[in-house]
């Protein structure tokens, strides 16, 4: 480890903290429709929508209307980006003249995006057009993102009105969440990321010759747009194949410090916003205080495991620094500009914040390294979590955290003054509890079934860390991947001759649906059942949720839920190889 690896962390964290509350304040006043600097050029967009579309603007729904709103905007959704992917061929933007994928490729990768999960089971740059790249993926990459938001913004108005079970209305916070948060960000950030060196452009791939003569391809495209909405959605897919490893998506050392930061920006400005909107910053602040905390112990675990090698680099006598200005420690699948502590620093962010970009191999990190990358996804994508999702998903766990501690000292279940009561604990068990089961059937099912284990390249420890974290990456929602574990077999670029997998196409893409909208679904039903119920004053039976000792409880709270959840798979995989001196394939 070094001083500038910690440097970078320090520097992130003041960064972020510091933009938590502007961009927090900044959408509240968005969803409680405010006027700000952006309304006289973009209310006249906002109000031409909702006329296309026959919108109300001034219609409050019920959980169950905004349910059925988001969903049937997302089953649209997915029809769109699945015919885009099958009709491939003869669409334009297509020089290198791609064909389409294969069926279940192309029903797995629809369920990823509109899920906001982003799992590829294909290389972006020999598998899709650009018109596949800009209208089917990017696309889906901003309306992904803002269903999440708007869901936040609706269990916001749920935990902090009182006498009404109106959540606001789906398609305003859907429009708001593109309009005036996500289309500005993504533009300031796509002409940073071309002033950088990232590629956009719709000319054919380069062709060059390299030192030795030998002919080779270069990929190009619209990289910049796609990768500016990718970090900031949630939905972390990469342009190309290996990701943000690439320079040609992240090309220097700042650059990797931004889209870290992006990563984490709208997900931690949540936090500000639920303070904001229900009139108690302070709890917010408690939110944010758990969410931090748990990010900054993982990525300091994370950065030590990589800086200090792998048992196969110790007993090789490679793990130090043996290279006048080289990284030292684990740097199989790294990048040697980032180094262990940029590479720690960006897969930390990325499986915490539910983006899933990586720029580095997660599946040559240390066994150690690894299996936190896999804790902060099996701790339900709360430390920070996607936008959106991170918020209500923690709030889930927030609702079954007081309820534990009033049994334990004697006291009311109340949260935000509200009377938590057995309906309400069982929404939140099934949102919570949900995607766990979801996890460990389908990766029980993968690694004991024939047809489960064509798509394993590996056994043993290796070989199940890879089905088990394929799964629990898909069912939160994250997107990033451990290799190994595959749906889909390309002979060569193009789509000619290749053929999906299809166990791992259908059971990854349904756990990806199944894994994003049944939480969505419990957490719009618990906020319209709190949203009616009338607000208790604080007493000296009142549990409070904002002290530094509820902090201290919630991130226990989240963490001992995560262990009893997936303590034995951690052991079984990635912790059987970091506590063995043994070298495990």
């Amino acid at each position: 480890m070094t001083v500038d690896g910690w440097i970078q962390i320090v520097a992130l964290v003041v960064a972020l903290t510091a933009l938590t509350p502007l961009l927090g304040g900044y959408m509240a006043r968005v969803y409680q429709g405010e006027r700000m600097a952006l309304t006289p050029v973009l209310a006249p967009v906002e109000r031409t929508a909702y006329r296309i579309c026959g919108v109300t603007a001034g219609e409050q729904q019920g959980w169950k209307e905004y349910a059925r709103s988001l969903l049937l905007f997302s089953a649209g959704g997915w029809l769109v980006l699945y015919l885009i992917l099958r009709t491939q061929g003869s669409n334009p933007f297509n020089p290198q003249s791609f064909a389409a994928g294969p069926w279940d490729l192309s029903f797995n990768t629809a369920s990823s995006f509109i899920s906001n999960t982003s799992w590829q089971y294909y290389g972006g740059e020999t598998t899709l057009s650009y018109f596949s790249q800009m209208a089917g993926i990017t696309v889906a990459s901003f309306t992904s993102c803002a269903t999440g938001m708007a869901v936040a913004a609706a269990v916001i108005r749920g935990l902090g009105r009182r006498g009404t079970d109106r959540l606001g209305n789906f398609w305003v916070d859907l429009t708001r969440s593109l309009l005036y948060v996500l289309l500005p960000i993504a533009a300031a950030v796509s002409v940073f990321l071309v002033a950088s060196g990232v590629p956009q452009t719709l000319e054919h791939y380069l062709h060059a010759r390299g030192p030795t003569g030998l002919a080779q391809t270069i990929a190009v495209g619209p990289v910049a747009s796609q990768e500016a909405i990718k970090l900031m959605s949630g939905d972390g897919g990469g342009f190309f194949n290996t990701n943000s490893a690439h320079p040609f998506e992240n090309p220097t050392g700042l650059s990797n410090f931004v889209e870290v930061l992006l990563m984490l920006l709208i997900p931690a400005a949540f936090t500000a916003t639920f303070g904001r909107m229900i009139g108690r910053p302070r709890q917010g602040w408690a939110l944010y205080a758990a969410m931090l905390v748990m990010f900054l112990g993982g990525t300091a675990v994370i950065y030590a495991a990589e800086a200090h090698g792998t048992p196969a680099q110790h007993a090789a006598g490679v793990h130090a620094q043996v290279i006048p200005g080289s990284a030292g420690g684990n740097m199989e699948g790294k990048e040697q500009r980032f180094g262990p502590a940029g590479s720690a620093l960006f897969v930390s962010a990325g499986t915490a914040s539910g983006d899933g970009a990586v720029n580095s191999a997660v599946e040559s990190y240390t066994g150690l390294g690894a299996g936190v990358a896999m804790a902060n996804m099996m701790t339900g994508e709360v430390i920070f979590g996607g936008p959106g999702s991170g918020l209500y998903g923690m709030l889930l766990l927030v609702v079954l955290a007081v309820f534990i501690a009033g049994l334990m000292v004697g006291r009311t279940p109340e949260y935000l003054g509200k009377q938590i009561q057995a309906h309400e604990i069982k929404l939140a068990s099934v949102g919570s509890l949900f995607v766990p089961l979801l996890v460990l059937v389908f990766a029980g099912v993968a690694v004991a079934t024939p047809v489960g284990r064509q798509s394993m390249t590996a056994h043993g420890p290796q070989g199940f860390a890879e089905a088990a974290y394929a799964y629990l990456s898909q069912a939160q929602n994250n997107g990033s991947a451990f290799a190994g574990y595959s749906g889909f077999v390309q002979p060569v670029a193009g789509n000619i001759g290749a053929h999906g997998l299809t166990f791992a196409d259908l059971a990854g893409g349904w756990v990806m649906m199944l894994g994003r909208f049944v939480p969505i679904l419990a957490v719009l039903a618990l906020a319209g059942s709190l949203g009616p119920r009338r607000i208790a004053p604080a007493g000296l039976g009142t549990l409070r949720t904002d002290t530094p000792t509820f902090v201290i409880f919630l991130i226990g709270f989240v963490i001992i839920f995560a262990v009893l959840t997936f303590l034995t798979v951690l052991i079984i995989a990635p912790f059987a190889q970091a506590l063995t001196s043994q070298l495990l394939s």
